[in-house]
């Protein structure tokens, strides 16, 4: 008895060929780029993705040998810059007492600006409101980069979702070979293996964080990032601080690839042999398994979506977070740069160890001029008074223009100058009230 198929007696078939290998491409990438941020993300790869033409053409780049760049010609960058996981610049970072002014920094500063950003502040409501601005301390004096096992494992509803592709390929395989047409059973088999191949070969690798190793004698590395409105405060010994500003998410694939990365060229010619063969046999199939084809594609399409919807670059700053062993984070908000710019300059001060003949190194009033580099008879004024009352011994600071500050202004500038250290004076008050009684240290 010959089974009858279904839609047996249409007319007409699905012409997909022209669009199945293009098709949800980018999302593919996306999806792809996540393989390496969760434990156990390379096993799950097994359902007929869609973008076969798009990602072969893309991952195909890493491959380094003439025979592969023929096939997949372009640049041949890194895996980090692939796979996002470098080539983001950070913010600008002068240190306090190393003398380092570096223009930009790398991703993991990059990173640690976008953490203290997540990060909530504590407000208040005092003080001249210009445009308000927020300092974050950072204290990684403690941190002790941890080289592996730092990847998150898979959440449960992450691996249930997973299996939703991977069931209904194998269920549209099925329905094919029920109604015997054993050729759209072959090319969703054939999507399967090769995207579940190419998951696994370019997950495989091995997520780690490469510090940097200073001097031991090299001086404390506290300094701060600089953005255009917040700063943000690093506080702790040359290694853990050079090791965020000069450090880098490595992803090891030498050890399974080698140099050439072959075994990703080989992934990338399976993906482009399958978008060809696809692309000639899927309209030879019958209407139904075309069907069950397409239907496959638009479930794997849709798990692609859900993954490119990941934050990537949260669970990278998570990653780095607990490798850093979570330090702790103060963040709060001044009414105005001027405040902001004395308040993290009695912060930094806080790490001198006047005992040492280094401390002279600490120089509050360059550190204000990177704040704030207005050249004017005001501004200097401020940041020498400011300087003053930051390196004092005296335990009540003065922010009044005294006569000697005042000699060489006019009105109007003497004026200004009484608003920006009042200014001034409302940031030391936040240094006290928000630092120095967290932190433990003597006013």
């Amino acid at each position: 008895m010959s089974i009858k198929l279904p839609l047996s007696k249409a007319s007409f078939t699905l012409d997909t060929s022209g669009v199945m290998g293009f098709f949800g491409g980018e999302e593919a990438i996306s999806a792809m780029s996540t393989v390496h941020l969760y434990q156990g993300r390379h096993l799950l790869g097994w359902y007929n993705s869609p973008g076969s033409y798009t990602v072969a053409k893309k991952f195909g780049q890493l491959a380094k040998s003439r025979l592969w760049d023929g096939i997949f010609p372009g640049p041949n960058p890194t895996p980090e810059e692939m796979f996002g996981l470098d080539g983001k610049d950070g913010p600008r970072f002068i240190g306090a007492f190393s003398g380092t002014d570096m223009t930009t920094t790398g991703h993991l500063a990059y990173l640690i600006a976008q953490k203290a950003k997540e990060t909530k502040a504590k407000t208040d409501s005092g003080g001249r409101i210009t445009i308000p601005g927020s300092v974050s301390i950072i204290d990684v004096d403690n941190a002790e980069w941890q080289q592996g096992g730092n990847v998150p494992r898979m959440k449960g509803f992450h691996a249930l979702f997973a299996a939703i592709p991977i069931t209904s390929s194998l269920a549209a395989c099925l329905a094919c070979a029920y109604v015997l047409d054993w050729l759209a059973f072959g090319l969703i088999i054939l999507g399967m293996v090769s995207s579940g191949l190419s998951c696994l070969v370019i997950g495989s690798g091995r997520l780690h964080f490469k510090p940097v190793k200073p001097s031991s004698y090299a001086p404390r590395g506290d300094g701060f990032l600089m953005m255009r409105n917040d700063i943000v405060i690093l506080k702790g010994a040359e290694k853990q601080v050079a090791s965020i500003t000069k450090g880098k998410l490595v992803l090891d694939m030498g050890n399974h690839h080698g140099e050439e990365f072959n075994a990703v060229g080989i992934c990338s010619l399976l993906l482009l042999s399958q978008f060809l063969i696809q692309l000639l046999l899927v309209p030879r199939a019958t209407l139904f398994g075309q069907i069950m084809f397409l239907s496959s594609l638009a479930v794997s399409w849709a798990y692609n979506s859900f993954l490119s919807s990941l934050e990537k670059e949260k669970i990278q700053t998570d990653i780095l977070w607990k490798s850093l062993d979570e330090p702790p984070i103060t963040k709060f908000v001044l009414p105005n740069r001027t405040s902001e710019a004395a308040c993290a300059c009695f912060i930094l001060h806080a790490g001198v160890d006047k005992s040492r003949k280094s401390s002279t190194d600490f120089k509050p009033k360059k550190i204000l001029e990177c704040m704030i580099p207005n050249d004017t008879r005001v501004w200097e004024a401020w940041r020498k008074h400011v300087a003053e009352q930051v390196l004092g011994e005296q335990k009540i600071k003065h922010f009044s223009p005294i006569g000697e500050l005042v000699a060489d202004l006019d009105a109007e500038e003497q004026k200004l100058l009484g608003q920006l250290l009042a200014d001034a004076e409302y940031g030391y008050e936040c240094y006290q009230k928000y630092y120095v009684g967290i932190s433990g240290l003597i006013p």
